[in-house]
């Protein structure tokens, strides 16, 4: 069964053109060691909560924009090899694409899928 990867993150509305072409680069490396699609989105109608939402558990500020990525992987097995592989790429090192957004406030899981319809 397939697998995703997936990450939610406040980037700063200034940084979208620079966000856009960071995950175009990452979305190459990992295609590379074996994702079968990647998915960026720029948040249009993400609401504040009282209890739990996307841009509280982000931490966003005034002038961000909550993203939703996610890598999809034929298998869990492909995804550690693949992520391991992606992670060792030079490509892949901040200095040469740092994120144009602040990592701490990155949330990150994997999930094995359950449901597709």
């Amino acid at each position: 069964m397939s697998y995703i990867d997936g990450m939610v993150a406040a980037v700063p509305n200034e940084n979208r053109e620079i966000y856009i072409e960071h995950a175009k680069e990452m979305a190459a490396v990992f295609k590379e060691n074996g994702a079968i699609e990647v998915v960026d989105a720029w948040g249009d109608e993400v609401p504040d909560g009282s209890v739990t939402s996307f841009p509280m558990a982000v931490n966003k500020k005034p002038g961000e924009t909550v993203v939703l990525s996610w890598i999809m992987w034929p298998s869990k097995e492909v995804r550690d090899a693949g992520w391991q592989s992606s992670m060792d790429d030079p490509r892949m090192h901040p200095d040469a694409n740092p994120m144009p957004f602040d990592g701490k406030r990155l949330i990150y899981g994997g999930f094995d899928i359950v449901a597709k319809t």
